[in-house]
């Protein structure tokens, strides 16, 4: 079992940037590749960025290219979700989650997740 309780999220205007944290705890952190992902309302969940168990590989949506910045810090059992340049349509609950790929891009892959946290961009 993992817990994971994530953090950071809130309102902001267009252009601004926010940092997400998601910390675990339960079972070794390292041994899991983690990803970020969110849900619109009306939309289905949608993977954000992902970073396998060293952090040496990343996978980034195309809509958050060159924006978002996934990291994490297995000393602290946490991953991070840097946002820069956020826009509206960015607006989302953000989720993180556990998988045990290498790098997972489908929600089905992904075995524990938090709570979410909102994102809000005003226009």
């Amino acid at each position: 079992q993992v817990q994971l309780v994530e953090s950071g999220g809130g309102l902001v205007q267009a252009g601004g940037s926010l940092r997400l944290s998601c910390a675990a705890s339960g079972r070794t952190f390292r041994n899991y590749a983690m990803g970020w992902f969110r849900q619109a309302p009306g939309k289905e969940r949608a993977v954000v960025a992902a970073v396998s168990r060293s952090g040496a590989s990343t996978y980034y949506a195309d809509s958050v290219k060159g924006r978002f910045t996934i990291s994490r810090d297995n000393a602290k059992d946490t991953v991070y979700l840097q946002m820069n340049s956020l826009r509206p349509e960015d607006t989302a609950v953000y989720y993180c989650a556990t998988t045990s790929l290498t790098l997972g891009t489908m929600s089905s892959s992904y075995s524990y997740w938090g709570q979410g946290t909102q994102v809000t961009v005003s226009s």
